[in-house]
């Protein structure tokens, strides 16, 4: 069964962390993509990993002479360009975008970085923790004494890979219509400020204060919050509508907990320090047997050995083995063209798919 991108073809240069995941995303959904690689690069020390799965790699080096013809080869039957160099790499391999556009005016070009194509420190190094810092977000997580940095998944993941495939996919359904190609800035710093609209916003309505834990969503609020169990686990409580607080509230035998007392800050302390005396009596497993019958937002929270083995998870079919351990699978859900998991295609067929002929495509995949 083919998945929804069929038939879209795509070049993917060298890049870490979340390019290549977007791209990996798109060969699940059925894009043909061929992926270029330096001879040292990140990717040849994990093979079947992220960076690797769903499509071949062709290894150039692109600073040799030639080398930029093969890739513009390619480009003239593709439908995307997918970068992620620092501004002006491109360009000075002789592949930017005037180039790449000039060969196929329909080329989707699009440029992922941490702090985007323009502004002064466009051409600066980063990573995940810098970008999530400048935009304001990071001092907004965390303990009253010190932000915490959570993983590199804001920048690199959420910023970058999803503000990478929205942008391909609309950008493609742009070019079905007008027949035009386009260059995207994909820049991780405005993902990171897309994703924080409700913050910023709340802020500027005064609904949302800078201190930390001091804000219904940053785990002041008792019904917003991490309690940690006997046996040194978690449980995590969300429930900020009142009929859920109820609800454990009253399993509990904390029934002013079901009130609109707890929507008051200056009850939260206090509330808190209850539910933390209550929940620190049993063991995380077994609150969760106590309270299943009770209709309330509350999780355990599983490391990442527990989590596919949960039985929700285990429904859904979320994860598949692979590389010793568990992987997600391909998401989102499609009804009629389902994304799935590939073996990697053989590197001469996907660059025939590109208009390479046969000879030279068994030349440049020898």
């Amino acid at each position: 069964m083919s998945g929804p991108l069929e038939g879209i073809r795509i070049v993917e240069m060298p890049a870490v962390g979340p390019l290549p995941l977007a791209c990996n995303t798109l060969a699940e959904m059925g894009a043909t993509i061929i992926r270029i690689d330096r001879p040292a690069g990140p990717d040849r020390k994990n093979p079947g990993g992220m960076h690797q799965q769903n499509r071949p790699t062709l290894v150039l080096d692109l600073k040799q002479p030639g080398t930029s013809d093969v890739v513009l080869d390619l480009v003239r039957n593709a439908d995307v360009l997918l970068e992620g160099y620092r501004p002006g790499v491109m360009e000075r391999l002789g592949l930017g975008p005037d180039v790449c556009t000039a060969a196929n005016p329909r080329l989707i070009y699009g440029r992922m970085t941490g702090w985007g194509q323009t502004g002064p420190l466009a051409k600066a190094p980063g990573h995940d923790l810098n970008y999530l810092a400048l935009t304001g977000l990071l001092s907004a997580m965390g303990t009253k004494e010190e932000p915490v940095f959570p993983l590199n998944l804001m920048g690199d993941f959420a910023g970058g890979t999803m503000l990478c495939l929205t942008g391909v996919l609309a950008a493609i359904i742009e070019a079905q219509r007008s027949g035009k190609g386009q260059v995207l800035d994909i820049a991780m710093i405005d993902g990171i400020n897309l994703i924080g609209s409700m913050v910023h916003e709340m802020q500027a309505l005064g609904a949302w204060k800078p201190e930390r834990r001091s804000n219904m969503l940053d785990s002041a609020a008792p019904f917003y919050r991490l309690y940690q169990c006997s046996d040194g686990k978690w449980l995590a409580l969300g429930s900020t509508e009142i009929k859920f607080r109820k609800t454990i509230g009253d399993a509990l035998g904390f029934e002013e907990f079901g009130t609109l007392a707890s929507s008051d800050p200056a009850n939260w302390e206090w509330m808190g320090a209850r539910l933390a005396s209550i929940f620190v009596t049993d063991t995380r497993d077994n609150w969760m047997v106590r309270l299943k019958d009770v209709e309330t937002c509350l999780t355990p929270v599983l490391d990442l050995a527990e989590a596919p083995q949960h039985p929700h998870f285990a429904a859904r079919d979320a994860f598949r083995p692979k590389l010793g351990g568990a992987v997600p699978n391909p998401a989102p859900r499609f009804s009629r063209t389902p994304a799935e998991p590939l073996e990697s295609p053989a590197l001469s067929d996907t660059l025939e798919k590109f208009g390479i002929d046969a000879g030279r495509a068994a030349q440049l995949a020898g």
